[in-house]
């Protein structure tokens, strides 16, 4: 069984998120299902990553986002593509880093707490079939070497996952 380990908080953001991808490449070996793997990915970057009020997951269901499995409080449950910051990053095809969201056009306040917000898609073969998403209470808590972690935490997912190939329904 496996069991996330605390993650030191001293340290590079490199190493932490070195530390992540390890955890999460061990907790996701083996299982293929995508959505109880975006169930545990959720839990553990929410328990694991410092600063998060909302660690989940939308995916894309006939031509817009719909929420997936989650940590944190109750959710918007559709999204538009182009819409918030989740539909920006659809409509991209590319990860979205805010710094404040009561600054970003268009942004969808599911909690009013938010401040700041990092959203990667998950594009495989080229398509977006989802997004993962991450809300922080405090401004400016994702920069570019949050960006990228996550980015590479989305690959283990995708490579981990079965999310494209039928039978998950997308």
């Amino acid at each position: 069984m496996f069991t996330p380990t605390a993650l030191p908080v001293s340290g590079s953001k490199q190493d932490f998120y070195a530390s992540l991808a390890q955890q999460l490449s061990g907790l996701l070996h083996g299982e293929p299902d995508a959505i109880a793997n975006a169930a545990n990915m959720s839990a553990l970057l929410y328990d694991l990553m410092p600063d998060l009020n909302w660690a989940g997951f939308y995916f894309m269901r006939g031509g817009e986002l719909v929420l997936g499995p989650f940590q944190g409080k109750v959710a918007c449950v559709r999204i538009a593509v182009g819409r918030g910051v989740c539909g920006t990053a659809v409509e991209r095809k590319a990860s979205v880093v805010v710094p404040d969201v009561h600054a970003f056009p268009g942004h969808i306040a599911c909690d009013s707490a938010s401040r700041s917000e990092l959203v990667v898609p998950l594009v495989k073969d080229g398509r977006v079939l989802g997004v993962l998403d991450l809300d922080s209470p405090n401004p400016a808590r994702f920069d570019e070497e949050d960006r990228e972690g996550c980015e590479r935490l989305v690959q283990i997912y995708l490579e981990a996952s079965d999310i494209a190939d039928g039978s998950f329904g997308l």
